[in-house]
């Protein structure tokens, strides 16, 4: 069967130089030339349909293959050649050009494929050497020059250059990167001179783990591609029933065989899993991993998204804006006992805390942690310091801890609240010694998404957070949303995402951080910001958008429905063709070969069809953009 698959093409050509060879005799008048060069074009076009059909049914499956053949042998019996040859050709041709098709519908794939890198230059034994990439080792120090691929992920320990992200974030304008910035597996050097660290390779990298997960969600199916699977395995047979019962009414052995290979489902079968195809190619090409066909057909009857804000709707990169102290320790000093607690957690304020301190020249050892720690979700952590209790979060933490607030201490942290700050308490050995004020800026885009996802048909926006209620109803006016929750733990995020649900909405909830994860996995549709993102988020969510900007999450909403509404249009197509073809077969205007050509046509449109979603860019998204951005401002 390889020898034949790999010759198909060939046999294809030289069956087309054998009907224009019988053609011509026909012409001249030589009828057994004619017979004699379509009887062999018959027989050599017959060869891979003949296996493909006895495979089917070895594995006891009614294929179109099996259909053709029956046709073919029906032709034959009947002595029309002319038909044998003409319905083998087109069958062999129509699958030609649907592999080729279908193969442009996984262009973003094999572009990712092909971008992958081969080698990696890496400093080992104080010497500069190259070695295959699979030879890589967390921990090397990797270099890339301009032009060269990086072959991990890691993060850069000195040097400057010029990365064009495109592989993973779908961003085509370069990005600058420095020292302590981390790049991924599968980016380019435009320009400049970088030094990494590696810290994931092999199949870790975020690059392999993008293939892997386009891989599997184009081999996933929707439930409509599901559906027709179930109903072309029921519909093939009842075809074949059928036929029989028109030779046994009309005695038209023709007229059955004709009925036969026009009621083949073959464009109804292809025009679903090729809509889901293009689509999540397209998705990939631009930043956006869809985890498979069903996730498009749920998030495209999405009517309600949920938003995190620190990091989703926020930068996620927050700085210090003030210290206030309530003790004779310094500020230095509580923000360097912080700090080091704070290097146990992965929560953006978390970060921010250990940045600043490292930016005051701060002694923070990085690679050390607290004697005792614990991370407590939605409202900040516990620790152990040089023999130092520390409790460092938002209100409820203390109210748990019993540490009590002055009103000094009360007024302050409302105060900054209502500024538009994050009041972060620390308190040390039961006491409250200082507020660590931080403040994040609204994403630049996050005005025009909202907008272009509501013109794209979301009826509801909510936004749920941890952080105080001042903050949280400054970005909600802001951004103009329907509703808002602050001061809410994880599990009080997952539990309103269920009570949507339960109250009728289709809900898709979009997150970043480990304290997302629960309500991520809670909601029909789970979105995760990719780059900023956590490993926990990305691995929960349905859909992770990999450049951290709000545009595609825009940019998915549309082409989910732009998806589906082309599945449906495929299939309205496929069944039309088929309805009109065996009108005009039972009515006598329609034969084998033209029902041939007519069939292998409209396997072809729903292809073409398909594929205009590979260039899909979503309308309102290019308008939305012209709509003045709203500048960044502290909250």
């Amino acid at each position: 069967m390889e020898t034949i698959n790999k010759h198909k093409n060939h046999i294809t050509a030289i069956s087309f130089g054998l009907l224009v060879i019988g053609f011509l005799a026909s012409v001249m008048g030589s009828g057994e030339i004619r017979d004699l060069a379509l009887i062999i074009a018959t027989i050599l076009a017959s060869i891979p349909i003949f296996v493909k059909a006895y495979q089917a049914l070895r594995m006891k499956a009614f294929s179109i293959d099996l259909l053709v053949s029956i046709a073919v042998l029906g032709a034959v019996y009947l002595r029309d050649y002319t038909e044998s040859s003409v319905v083998t050709f087109l069958f062999l041709f129509g699958d030609y050009l649907e592999a080729r098709t279908l193969e442009k519908t996984r262009s973003s794939l094999k572009e990712l494929v092909d971008m992958a890198p081969q080698e990696a230059t890496v400093i080992r034994g104080g010497e500069v050497v190259i070695i295959p990439v699979e030879a890589v080792v967390a921990g090397d120090q990797v270099i890339v020059r301009s032009g060269g691929k990086v072959p991990v992920d890691g993060r850069i320990i000195s040097g400057q250059a010029a990365l064009n992200e495109a592989a993973i974030t779908g961003e085509s304008i370069p990005a600058t990167k420095r020292a302590d910035d981390r790049v991924f597996s599968g980016t380019m050097v435009d320009n400049g001179y970088i030094e990494i660290i590696a810290e994931k390779v092999g199949d870790d990298t975020t690059f392999a783990k993008i293939i892997e997960l386009v891989e599997e969600a184009q081999e996933s199916k929707t439930k409509t591609e599901k559906f027709l699977d179930k109903f072309s395995s029921i519909y093939t047979p009842a075809i074949v029933i059928l036929s029989i019962l028109v030779y046994v009414i009309t005695r038209d052995l023709r007229l059955a065989i004709t009925f036969l290979v026009i009621a083949c489902p073959g464009a109804l079968v292809i025009g679903a899993p090729v809509s889901s195809v293009a689509g999540i190619g397209n998705g990939a090409k631009n930043g956006v991993l869809v985890k498979g066909g069903e996730i498009i057909d749920t998030f495209s009857k999405v009517d309600m998204i949920i938003f995190d804000k620190t990091g989703t709707l926020t930068k996620g990169k927050p700085e210090v804006t003030a210290i206030k102290t309530f003790t004779k320790r310094s500020e230095n000093e509580l923000l360097g006992l912080v700090a080091r607690a704070e290097t146990i957690s992965e929560h953006h304020l978390g970060q921010t805390i250990v940045k600043e301190a490292l930016a005051r020249r701060l002694h923070v050892p990085l690679n050390s942690t607290p004697e005792m720690g614990e991370v407590v979700k939605g409202s900040g952590i516990l620790a152990t310091i040089n023999g130092h209790t520390l409790a460092v979060g938002n209100r409820r933490l203390m109210d748990s801890n019993h540490i009590p607030l002055s009103q000094e201490a009360a007024e302050y942290a409302e105060g900054q609240e209502k500024a538009g700050n994050t009041a972060i308490f620390a308190a040390v050995d039961g006491e409250l010694e200082g507020i660590i004020s931080i403040a994040d800026q609204i994403r630049e885009d996050a005005h025009a998404a909202l907008k272009a996802m509501r013109n794209s048909g979301i009826k509801k926006m909510i936004m749920l957070t941890g952080d105080n209620r001042h903050t949280a109803e400054l970005v909600a006016k802001k951004l103009g949303l329907d509703d808002y929750f602050a001061e809410l733990t994880p599990e009080d995020k997952a539990n309103y995402v269920k009570k949507q649900i339960e109250a009728g909405h289709v809900v898709a909830m979009a997150g970043d951080g480990i304290n997302d994860a629960p309500a991520i996995a809670v909601a029909d549709i789970g979105l995760a910001m990719g780059e900023g993102g956590t490993d926990v988020a990305m691995e929960t969510a349905d859909i992770v958008l990999m450049a951290d900007k709000l545009m595609q999450m825009s940019h998915a909403y549309s082409l989910s429905k732009a998806t589906m509404r082309n599945m449906k249009q495929n299939t309205t197509l496929a069944v039309l063709t088929v309805v009109v073809l065996l009108i005009g077969v039972l009515i006598g205007s329609v034969h084998l070969a033209a029902g041939m050509f007519i069939h292998e046509a409209s396997v072809l449109l729903v292809i073409l069809n398909a594929m205009r979603l590979i260039r899909f860019n979503n309308r309102r998204t290019k308008e939305s953009r012209k709509v003045p951005v709203i500048h960044p401002y502290e909250i």
